[in-house]
């Protein structure tokens, strides 16, 4: 509840740029907010997201320890909390604009079967994730994964 589709935006382009340094042990940079102005840099975001995919795919970045902003741990650990996060707050950017958010099937299920691991029960703070939440029946598996972070599908 705490973010607005700015704030969503802010966290992906702020604090996802940078997550490549993050992959390739380089010092991490200093990012400054969006601005209020209601612009979304769509191509800066794509770079964004272009720069962490090679960054990723980059020899030794699944194997290596990297220092995240929750520890360190491996690049893949790593890649899959930003695959969780992605996942989930697309879907939330899909409720909220109307805007359609399709992940391949397998990428949802290996996504969900992440969370469903690695969401412990002190992270249900209420404030990061809230106590999980019954779906509608026919809800797709990505509205199943938002409604185990609890939100209101």
């Amino acid at each position: 509840e705490q973010f607005s589709v700015h704030g969503i935006l802010n966290h992906f382009i702020v604090l996802g740029g940078t997550f490549p340094a993050i992959f390739r042990g380089e010092e991490v940079p200093t990012t400054e907010p969006l601005p209020q102005d209601g612009h979304v840099p769509a191509a800066e975001c794509r770079e964004i997201l272009d720069e962490l995919l090679d960054a990723v795919r980059a020899p030794g970045a699944m194997e290596r320890t990297v220092s995240t902003p929750v520890g360190d741990m491996p690049g893949s650990a790593f890649a899959s909390f930003i695959a969780f996060d992605v996942a989930v707050h697309g879907w939330d950017l899909e409720r909220s604009t109307g805007l359609r958010f399709e992940l391949p099937p397998e990428v949802v299920a290996a996504v969900d079967e992440f969370a469903r691991a690695a969401l412990q029960p002190e992270m249900r703070d209420g404030d990061t994730f809230k106590d999980e939440t019954t779906p509608p029946g026919g809800a797709t598996r990505l509205d199943r994964l938002a409604a185990f972070t609890g939100r209101s599908v």
